[in-house]
């Protein structure tokens, strides 16, 4: 099914090639996911790849690796730096040890309740910008956002509230993510997504932030994990494209111009994909009847929400960067509504 998603993510997302009068390759890049092999994420970032070539008439070739292909999952910016490798699909949060705001920007719990929200944030609310601004010290340049979605939480035991939170041994990514899990009770483990499923299987984690419940079902982890927490409670992140800066510098406007769009068509592909999967994995979850579906009531989504938005401030207080993403996040959200 993905497989055949990813071939129509091509063709939505390369819209008409750029003329060129011939398919002489210009341009080759190896970018590296923090997806593994055959996870639908990984395969839809294949279509985008293919969509880039039809889009650019061939002029520029990407080779997308599975995570930890070259590097691990948390040293692609380092990679990309050292020219190892020419750019990353990946979740911004990885490097928050070297700077709280990629963080706050990347997850900031709470914030979003649909993908639509974070792309206005990074089109027109500053949040390109930003990411700019801290990336390309690193000598990356951010090309675009996407996500997967609201994400569904995996657990292992029974969780319908915050209370249930307390002691839990979570996967979860570095960074903010981690700080509000922690400021909930539960104990957050710091792993890559290729070893969730071995983690929860052997009892090293209790529960897991890996991804949407179509994901996390087609993986494999509900036969592990028999108590998902959907729609999620907690995180939507923020999936950067982003490549080296002197790579992108050197491209011609034209070339630049079709990868934000094909970046911005990917990213619609994306999301609209995975829900119209997670509402058919979920109806075949509850119809199997060895999976315990758990949606949180309003009043406990609105407890955790307050425990995140407090640690947004705390994180703003590490770094004039974060400081920076705290004051432009919130101005945002006030500006539209979205926070009080």
């Amino acid at each position: 099914m993905f497989r055949k998603l990813g071939t129509l993510a091509v063709a939505a997302i390369a819209g008409t090639a750029i003329a060129t009068g011939a398919l002489a390759q210009d341009f080759s890049f190896k970018f590296q996911s923090s997806d593994p092999a055959g996870n639908p994420n990984f395969i839809l970032q294949q279509g985008w790849a293919e969509s880039v070539k039809e889009k650019t008439g061939g002029r520029v070739v990407i080779e997308l690796l599975p995570v930890e292909s070259i590097v691990a999952h948390n040293e692609t910016q380092d990679a990309i730096a050292a020219g190892i490798l020419d750019g990353h699909v990946t979740d911004t949060s990885y490097f928050s040890g070297k700077d709280p705001a990629f963080g706050l920007i990347a997850n900031p719990v709470g914030a979003w309740s649909a993908p639509e929200e974070m792309f206005d944030f990074m089109s027109s609310g500053g949040g390109k910008e930003l990411m700019n601004e801290l990336l390309e010290p690193y000598g990356l340049h951010f090309i675009g956002a996407t996500t997967p979605g609201l994400e569904a939480f995996v657990s292992k035991v029974p969780l319908n509230g915050v209370d249930d939170l307390k002691g839990l041994k979570v996967r979860a990514p570095e960074g903010l993510v981690q700080q509000v899990f922690a400021a909930a009770g539960a104990a957050p483990v710091n792993l890559p997504g290729s070893e969730v499923f071995t983690s929860l299987d052997k009892g090293v984690i209790d529960a897991a932030d890996y991804s949407v419940f179509s994901t996390n079902q087609a993986q494999g982890l509900h036969d592990v994990a028999p108590n998902p927490v959907y729609p999620g409670f907690h995180s939507m992140p923020l999936v950067e494209i982003s490549i080296s800066k002197a790579k992108w510098d050197a491209l011609p406007d034209d070339l630049k111009t079709a990868l934000e769009e094909s970046v911005a068509a990917f990213a619609q592909v994306q999301v609209a994909a995975l829900a119209e999967n997670d509402m058919k994995a979920v109806e075949a979850a509850k119809a199997g009847g060895k999976i315990t579906v758990s949606d949180w009531p309003a009043e406990e989504r609105a407890k955790f929400r307050t425990i995140a938005t407090g640690e947004w401030a705390k994180v703003a207080e590490r770094s004039e960067s974060a400081r920076k993403v705290y004051d432009t996040l919130t101005g945002y959200l006030k500006e539209k509504g979205l926070m009080q």
